[in-house]
């Protein structure tokens, strides 16, 4: 992303604006993830995406030259909140759901120092079957998911066959990097994706 001017009032027709929530953490389309929320600025956030019953993005905080992780990705997903509640410190938890993947253009910055974004939405992953070459990797996650359980467990009869969502409940789950799971966010392609996912297995060669 690029310079973080004052935000104007409006935003063009063909623009659409998003919030942005930067963290150092990838969230993937389906994805599950639990937030405390304390920084006013994101109270303000949660509140207005409450009000509005709209969603806001997460992207992975990288290194910006500097040694720290002080720069937001520009590819993220659109969460949605799914849960409130408060923690035993008092402070709110909220637990959002991974939607549509998005790629940020501008980012300008509110009064109270929330970033808010113009993004594009990327095209969503079509429903196709899985290819032979990549039946390592619907085992790994049957097996996995017969392991852990958790919500997945219960749609994997009905989605071991679909490329999209195998890919990514295994970029979810697998022991990946922020890195690593960034770039498999960014890729277009679910065959690509799964292809990228078996050269990240430690027996893959």
């Amino acid at each position: 992303m690029t310079a973080r001017p004052a935000c104007a009032r409006l935003v063009p027709m063909q623009s659409q604006s998003l919030p942005l929530f930067p963290l150092p953490t990838v969230l993937v389309p389906g994805a599950a993830l639990g937030l405390r929320v304390f920084e006013p600025r994101y109270l303000d956030l949660v509140r207005e995406c409450s009000r509005n019953q709209s969603g806001f993005g997460i992207c992975l905080l990288v290194d910006d030259g500097s040694g720290e992780a002080s720069a937001a990705a520009a590819f993220g997903t659109e969460a949605v909140i799914e849960d409130f509640d408060t923690g035993d410190d008092g402070l709110l938890t909220i637990t959002v759901r991974g939607r549509r993947r998005f790629r940020a253009d501008t980012v300008c910055v509110r009064d109270n120092g929330l970033q808010v974004a113009t993004v594009e939405w990327l095209e969503p992953d079509p429903v196709e079957p899985l290819r032979p070459e990549h039946g390592l990797l619907a085992m790994l996650l049957r097996g996995l998911l017969e392991q852990v359980g958790g919500e997945h467990a219960d749609s994997l009869d009905q989605r071991s066959d679909d490329a999209a969502w195998v890919g990514w409940r295994l970029t979810e789950m697998l022991p990946l990097s922020d890195t690593q799971r960034q770039q498999l966010l960014q890729e277009d392609d679910p065959h690509v994706r799964l292809d990228s996912l078996l050269g990240l297995l430690p027996d893959a060669d």
